[in-house]
């Protein structure tokens, strides 16, 4: 079963949106990307990262599922309607006390909505059964 492991918040202010949700909700930091910063509660990712689209809309931007097996999560997902919008890419954080790398394919959903899918996760995200 896949598993909702990472959402992302697009902000035109990152250091305040994220601590905002260090402090009224005790979220870890979880590493820091070229445009934001991820924390995490333990078990899901959030990344809050800054508003870079032409339209400067804030708020919920994507969110992304954990799957055991990428080639079959993708396939299944297109199989009921969705599209590919990238190949499996290799992501690297720039924070390098954080050096988890991973793989993730980037889909639309039925109504467009941005989805991650990845069977390596994201930094603290551990695939429970």
């Amino acid at each position: 079963m896949a598993r909702i492991k990472h959402i992302a918040i697009r902000t035109h202010d990152v250091d305040k949106t994220a601590a905002f949700y260090r402090e009224a909700f005790g979220l870890k930091d979880a590493g820091k990307g070229q445009n934001g910063v991820y924390l995490t509660d333990g078990r899901i990712n959030i990344a809050i990262l800054k508003v870079t689209r032409p339209s400067g809309k804030a708020g919920i931007d994507h969110l992304g599922f954990q799957v055991e097996n990428l080639d079959n999560a993708v396939a299944t997902a297109q199989r009921v309607g969705a599209r590919s919008l990238t190949e499996a890419s290799q992501i690297t954080p720039t924070d390098p006390s954080k050096p988890q790398s991973y793989f993730e394919v980037k889909l639309a959903g039925p109504d467009d909505q941005e989805i991650d899918v990845s069977e390596t996760g994201w930094a603290c995200t551990p695939l429970e059964s």
